[in-house]
């Protein structure tokens, strides 16, 4: 099964496009939302084409693919016009005999990592910087963001398939890629 993983939409209509688009051509099953989903929040610039008005119908067509869990910038107004569960501070994902601690960052991070056993991998946004690294006893994951990218990075997400999780730009591009097992 293919897994995409994307964060930090942050209301960008040209950015969840993209994102859609890019899910679609990665013929990927389901799409892991990390957190910021509708709300550019208050330490952000707005990004291209802000308007969540638009992103909740785009979001909501694709409910039935989507695991998402809550960001720092998710409200319970937001769960009101998702039609999805956006509330959920993590979610454990039992992937090919890994298993994926999936939260937003703002909480659970490398400075102060959720309950796990040795060999999992937390999986998170927040930063809006990539990352795939081994560390000591877990692994630790960041698709980056897709619409407001920092540390001179592209806009990204990330695919998971065969164990190989790989962080692209919306060309295509590989920008990290990582095997996991």
């Amino acid at each position: 099964m293919k897994y995409m993983f994307a964060s930090d939409i942050h209301g960008s209509a040209y950015y969840c496009r993209k994102m859609l688009e890019a899910y679609k051509e990665e013929k990927a099953e389901r799409l892991v939302l990390l957190g910021d989903l509708l709300y550019h929040g208050p330490r952000n610039d707005l990004p291209k084409e802000y308007a969540p008005k638009e992103v909740i119908p785009m979001l909501n067509d694709m409910k039935n693919e989507i695991y998402a869990v809550r960001g720092n910038c998710e409200a319970e107004v937001d769960q009101m016009v998702l039609q999805f569960p956006v509330m959920a501070d993590y979610c454990i994902l039992a992937i090919d005999g890994l298993t994926f601690y999936a939260t937003h960052g703002h909480v659970y991070n490398e400075n102060n990592l959720p309950p796990f056993k040795e060999g999992d991998i937390l999986i998170h946004g927040h930063t809006h910087v990539l990352k795939a690294e081994k560390r000591d006893g877990y692994i630790l994951l960041n698709p980056g963001s897709v619409s407001i990218p920092k540390e001179g990075n592209p806009p990204t997400y990330a695919v998971l398939e065969d164990g190989v999780f790989t962080i692209k730009d919306f060309d295509g591009n590989t920008v990290r890629e990582m095997r996991l097992a």
